[in-house]
């Protein structure tokens, strides 16, 4: 299994319903960080304002912070190599990543499955 690492923006919580304005973007992705642990994943998250040394000790964080700046936060490093800069990966990035299967129905194989007496 993959090493999924999130560096996060100086955030006062990783879930983003502290405060007084919910930024929906990471509820949406600390959603997908619990679904992709519950589904084996080995994910660490580091916060610049909590874990700084984290960021600075790490080289490829360092340097692309001194080519982008913060605006390449969140990064994500998949076995310590840069895989996507600048916002949260989707549940199909970590799925992806991870090598997890997902099962995906769409409205019509829904209604087509168990409508009309086709359930037989």
């Amino acid at each position: 299994m993959k090493t999924i690492e999130i560096f996060d923006p100086a955030l006062c919580c990783n879930s983003g319903v502290c405060g007084v304005d919910v930024d929906q973007k990471l509820v949406d992705f600390a959603a997908d960080a619990d679904w992709a642990k519950k589904n084996g994943v080995q994910m660490q998250r580091y916060n610049l304002s909590q874990q700084p040394m984290v960021f600075a000790e790490r080289p490829v964080v360092k340097a692309m912070l001194e080519r982008t700046g913060e605006d390449a936060l969140p990064l994500t490093l998949v076995d310590g190599e840069v895989a996507l800069a600048g916002r949260y990966p989707s549940r199909a990035d970590l799925a992806r990543w991870a090598g997890i299967v997902q099962v995906s129905l769409s409205k019509a194989d829904v209604s087509n499955c168990c409508s009309g007496g086709k359930c037989g």
